[in-house]
């Protein structure tokens, strides 16, 4: 794969300068008249970012054509809300790292089978992926009856980021663990957080930042894509049940998502590579179920289907 090709050379956190001084607007001033900074700054990187411009077009087609209740065409008009969408999903990734979102503006789906699980059995996986706001968590993390949260991320792509929240609150039940690829000593830690009863968050719909990503193609949104096997390579090998987990903002509030995907994941030696790409296929259904409910949601600002005719990414 050629380097500039990859999601984490886009560029998309370059906007952390913006970022930065939206942190101190809203915690100055709060959400109202941080709206009024909002547009400007999102505005020029809309206008400068040409790639994710017509990333976003190209999605929002994609959407269109299977969605006409959408409403959506992939037009400019279209690209600039997908941005102004993503730039309001950073205030309130800032509100839920401040403490100002409440546990008021949020509701849950299928939250109560999870925890019955994790207080009878042990931890779970829960698959994320970038559509909604993962950063809610941090609100669940910080109830009283909630398990102990940790969250895998990308250290390339994170550290600025998270070196920006961590300015707001230092306290929270939110574990970020930084990761490029997991290694043994990894698995290790995580298995001790399963057996702990806590439960680990990794996004499932980009490939990883090393350089020979394992990857299985997938059929979303009508083309095939690149998924990484990852994440359920590693759901495997901490035999626990794994869910889906997604967080989409409806009618002001955060409404989180979960869902049972399986008791145990496993990939017979046998038939391994079809049993995981069957997997990886049944997530990017369920992804693009998801995508459609809301699709100016999904916050991947890259050609994702043109990164499958890649030789490079051929396993």
């Amino acid at each position: 794969m050629s380097k500039s090709s990859h999601w984490a050379e886009m560029g998309e956190w370059s906007m952390i300068w913006g970022m930065r001084f939206l942190l101190r607007v809203y915690l100055l001033f709060g959400r109202t008249v941080l709206q009024w900074f909002l547009y400007p700054v999102v505005s020029y990187y809309w206008l400068v970012n040409k790639p994710g411009r017509a990333a976003s077009q190209a999605y929002l087609k994609r959407v269109a054509q299977l969605s006409p209740a959408s409403k959506l065409s992939g037009n400019l008009r279209d690209s600039y809300r997908h941005f102004i969408r993503f730039a309001n999903a950073i205030i309130d990734k800032l509100a839920a790292w401040s403490g100002a979102l409440s546990r008021a503006d949020i509701s849950y789906r299928g939250r109560d089978e999870l925890l019955a699980h994790v207080k009878a059995d042990r931890g779970a996986i829960l698959l994320g992926s970038h559509l909604g706001n993962l950063e809610v968590c941090r609100v669940i993390a910080d109830l009283d009856d909630a398990p102990r949260i940790n969250v895998l991320v990308h250290t390339k792509h994170a550290e600025k980021f998270n070196r920006l929240l961590k300015q707001t609150n230092e306290n929270s039940g939110l574990n970020l663990i930084q990761v490029t690829d997991i290694s043994a000593a990894t698995a290790m830690l995580l298995s001790d957080k399963i057996d702990n009863g806590e439960l680990i968050i990794i996004t499932a719909d980009r490939t990883s930042v090393s350089r020979n990503p394992r990857v299985s193609r997938a059929e979303f949104l009508g083309a095939d894509a690149l998924f990484p096997q990852g994440p359920f390579i590693l759901a495997s090998l901490l035999k626990c049940p794994v869910y889906t987990l997604f967080c989409l903002k409806q009618q002001d509030k955060q409404v989180i998502y979960f869902e049972h995907f399986s008791d145990r994941l496993t990939f017979p030696r046998k038939n391994r590579e079809q049993a995981m790409q069957h997997t990886i296929q049944n997530y990017a259904r369920r992804l693009e179920r998801y995508c459609l409910m809301e699709p100016l949601q999904w916050f991947n600002f890259f050609d994702f289907w043109r990164l499958v005719d890649k030789d490079s990414d051929e396993q």
